[in-house]
Order: C-alpha cells, then sequence, then structure tokens
C-alpha cells in the first residue's frame, strides 16, 4: 500500500477512535512526527478527512477535528435506518446459507466496553457484506466507522448500559436472517438502530463537544 494510503488509514482510525478528540487541533508538523514521515503524505490525508468531514481546515492555524453535532449524529443515525435494513433484506434473499451462518461468531460476547465496540463493529459490518452489494455494503460500513464516533465520546453518559441486551437482539437478528424470515429481520433491525439512536442522542446532547445545531 502506499505510504499516503498508510497515513490517511491511520488518522482516520486515530479520530474515530477519539485518540484525537472532537474539537483538538492538529498540526502538519506534530502529525508528521507523530507518524514519523514527512508533511506531504499528512497534508495529503487531512485533505481527504476533510472531504469526509471529520476534519475542519483553519486558516493560518492548521486542522481542527471537527465537533460533532447533535443534526449530525442524528443524520448519521438516520442515514443508517435507510441502508441498513435494506443491506438485511438483500443478504435474506441472495445471501449463500453458509454466508448466513458465518454470523453465528456474534451470538455471544464477552469482555470489556472496549471489546464490545469491536465485536459490535464487526457484526454490523459482517450485515453490510452478507448483503452482497459492493455500494451498499461500503457506504454502510463508513456509517459503522463513523458511529463509533458517536458511541465513545457518549460513553461517560452511558451509565447502566448493559452489552447483554444488545447481544441478545443480535442474536435475534441472526436467528430470523437464517431463517430467512424477512419481515422479522426488518422489524428487528429497524428497532435495533431506533433503540441506539434514543439512547446516544441525549448522551451526546450533555457532551461538552457538541456543537449547536445548524440553523434552518
Amino acid at each position: 500500500m502506499l505510504l499516503r494510503e498508510n497515513i490517511y488509514d491511520l488518522l482516520r482510525t486515530d479520530i474515530l477512535a477519539c485518540r484525537f478528540a472532537p474539537g483538538d487541533e492538529m498540526r502538519e508538523q506534530d502529525l508528521a512526527e507523530r507518524y514519523e514521515v514527512s508533511r506531504q503524505p499528512v497534508r495529503d490525508a487531512l485533505l481527504r478527512l476533510q472531504r469526509e468531514h471529520l476534519v475542519t481546515v483553519q486558516p493560518r492555524q492548521g486542522y481542527r477535528v471537527t465537533p460533532i453535532s447533535l443534526s449530525d449524529a442524528r443524520d448519521l443515525l438516520r442515514f443508517r435506518l435507510a441502508l441498513e435494513p435494506a443491506c438485511v433484506a438483500e443478504a435474506i434473499e441472495s445471501a449463500p446459507d453458509s454466508v448466513l451462518k458465518s454470523l453465528d461468531q456474534f451470538r455471544r460476547f464477552s469482555g470489556s466496553h472496549e471489546d464490545f465496540i469491536t465485536y459490535n463493529r464487526g457484526f454490523h459490518t459482517a450485515l453490510a457484506n452478507a448483503s452482497g452489494n459492493r455500494r451498499m455494503a461500503t457506504a454502510l460500513c463508513d456509517l459503522i466507522g463513523q458511529a463509533d464516533r458517536l458511541v465513545r465520546v457518549s460513553v461517560s453518559n452511558l451509565r447502566g448500559h448493559d452489552p447483554a441486551k444488545l447481544v441478545a437482539e443480535h442474536v435475534a437478528l441472526i436467528e430470523a436472517m437464517q431463517s430467512r424470515e424477512a419481515r422479522t429481520a426488518a422489524r428487528i433491525i429497524k428497532a435495533h438502530i431506533g433503540a441506539t439512536e434514543k439512547r446516544v442522542l441525549p448522551a451526546l446532547k450533555r457532551n461538552a463537544v457538541i456543537v449547536e445545531e445548524r440553523s434552518s
């Protein structure tokens, strides 16, 4: 892989994992030293991330990790609500039994909250890829990656968060998909994403890195 792709992937991962928190300032020289490269691949990566709205350019000052707004978080979750059920439906209609059977690896979970974020990302990425629709899967995987940032930012406000309940929802969805019960699967995945919105948005609203709503 080309060096500039490496730096882009590393920097994007660090932003989505909140190693660079929303609102943090970044400078090309500091990043070049962090990743032990010249400034050019760092600049290229930052410009790509700007197009993805993860980084904001500050004239004569450098760059800033784009703060999260409630409106943007809501847009992301609503887009996922439109896209993920479509991927599930495609998987039920077209995926081989072996692909649906491979979802069994997500029937159980044990570990820390950080482990759950990894597990959860893996599960929803598997749903996207099971669709067999490359374009939909790519778009959904990008949404899933960006949603990690929402979860991490809100984690301090999610007291009483019980992974067991979410894993149970995953299991119910897996069973519906493996039985190719399209209506049941659609109901489960829509309720699952709706519950995520109801849980995450209020938590984000109480977080200091959230910026004001965009004007109407």
